[in-house]
């Protein structure tokens, strides 16, 4: 290991039976801080793999790059043969997850690990260096496929809180039978194909009911749904790796001053905006005057015109009424027919000096143009819009309930953790006077469970001296995820 350094370093020979019997059971857990999942067996890299298992598998170790990995803890003994890892704690692949997952896929379909060995080399990095430490290893070490910029956000409580709520929250059935499904928002790329690889046939059938491929959104997508409604389809027509990185940028400061802004409510509302891009896209498409190309810019600024033009006239789209009928009104698609062929021409007359039409989309005065256009929007779609105080009031809803959550989140915590750890940390605290006289009283409250409960607003307060301790050095907990 590495003496002195901030992290102990590891190189071990891992048995490629080993590693897919550690995937079964804890399958893409162990790939929470890569950037990206397995993306099944279409690449290159994936194939060469599987070929390599079947044809050559005595030099696999010699043919393949191994694994990167992290752990918080580790455990070895000595043997006649050299130094053996008997343990670890939190471990985590965060490159290899390709290598990982095709000895895994070997394995269900009984192929022959037993010459199959795989380098892995182990950093040990402490829970309250993980955060700064693991995320630069995970973004290093990745260079078998193009990793795009939108991989290394996945891991942010943004992508993480919309990656819950389209677990747990059900869509409305549109033809009103009881068969309701969820969208899936995939945080991590290839995460969709993932999940669905590692069930079996009968299994795969009911996810497919109840995640449809057509109600997939990935992070760029969303990036894209979300930026047209902020008016920037410029930026959107810069491509999804531009419009993210500015979308990230924003959702960043966004989500250090107001968190608890993005709800339920915002989830819902962000497939609403799903369900209208993807319908103004056929509607496009089918348009007597589409002749073909420019169908992306063409999508991303009528929506962008219908929302600029709508916040002027302090009148908003209903996005409760859309994601209740999972897909937009008569109207509506008027409305939409009706802007697109108007930005359409704006589109494809440029200004003099500018002949390419994909180019003057991305330009700020292109948008300029396009906001000055007067529409004559169909009197029968205004009268479907909303008022500023129905907006407010949903939003003000939202996150009411999403404090409502964090709260119940935090008690749990607290309480599962038992009186004895926040003992440990308020004595912790106060040895090294970190802790102002509330904060101890709190973690005192905490400290009689179950004997006394606190309630929600404490274990809020409770969650945050842990936080806070953490920051200082302070290990006791590091096994709470929080």
């Amino acid at each position: 290991h590495m003496g002195d350094a901030d992290y102990k370093a590891y190189l071990a020979v891992v048995p490629g039976a080993q590693l897919a019997s550690i995937y079964d059971r804890w399958g893409s857990r162990l790939l929470e801080q890569n950037v990206r999942v397995f993306r099944q067996a279409r690449g290159g890299v994936n194939k060469g793999i599987r070929n390599t298992i079947d044809n050559d598998p005595d030099m696999f170790f010699a043919y393949n790059n191994g694994i990167t990995a992290t752990a918080e803890g580790i455990t070895t003994r000595e043997s006649a043969d050299g130094l053996l890892l008997t343990g670890l704690k939190n471990l985590q692949i965060v490159n290899g997850g390709q290598t990982t997952a095709s000895i895994h896929a070997a394995m269900r379909r009984n192929a022959d690990l037993s010459k199959v060995f795989v380098q892995m080399k182990l950093s040990i990095v402490p829970p309250e260096k993980a955060i700064d430490i693991v995320p630069k290893i995970s973004e290093f070490a990745n260079s078998q496929n193009r990793v795009n910029a939108a991989d290394f956000f996945a891991n942010h409580p943004f992508h993480v809180r919309l990656e819950e709520f389209s677990r747990r929250i059900f869509a409305p059935s549109p033809d009103g039978t009881f068969r309701e499904s969820k969208w899936f928002y995939e945080r991590a790329r290839g995460q969709y194909q993932d999940a669905r690889g590692l069930l079996t046939v009968a299994q795969r059938k009911k996810f497919d009911l109840e995640y449809p491929k057509s109600q997939l959104i990935s992070k760029t997508d969303l990036a894209k749904y979300l930026n047209v409604w902020r008016g920037h389809p410029d930026i959107v027509s810069k491509g999804a790796q531009k419009n993210f990185a500015h979308f990230a940028d924003w959702n960043r400061r966004e989500w250090a001053t107001q968190p608890d802004s993005y709800n339920e409510v915002f989830f819902r509302h962000a497939v609403a905006k799903a369900l209208i891009f993807r319908a103004t896209e056929e509607i496009v498409t089918e348009q007597s005057w589409y002749q073909g190309g420019y169908r992306a810019n063409v999508v991303a600024y009528a929506i962008a015109k219908m929302g600029s033009d709508c916040e002027r006239r302090e009148e908003f789209v209903d996005f409760d009424t859309v994601w209740r009928a999972q897909g937009i009104s008569e109207n509506m698609g008027a409305a939409i027919a009706l802007v697109a062929e108007a930005v359409h021409d704006v589109l494809v007359s440029p200004p003099a000096g500018i002949s390419n039409v994909t180019e003057w989309a991305k330009q700020q005065a292109c948008w300029a143009r396009v906001k000055a256009i007067d529409v004559d929007w169909p009197a029968a779609w205004l009268d479907e819009l909303i008022g500023k105080d129905h907006i407010k009031a949903g939003k003000r809803d939202g996150i009411k309930d999403q404090k409502l959550l964090n709260g119940i989140e935090a008690q749990s915590i607290v309480v599962s953790a038992g009186g004895q750890l926040w003992e440990q940390l308020s004595g912790w605290g106060q040895s090294r006077k970190l802790l102002s006289p509330t904060e101890l009283g709190i973690l005192r409250v905490a400290a009689s469970v179950p004997m006394k409960i606190p309630s929600e607003k404490q274990c809020l307060k409770v969650i945050e001296s842990l936080r806070k301790l953490r920051s200082e050095g302070c290990v006791i907990g590091a096994d709470l995820s929080i």
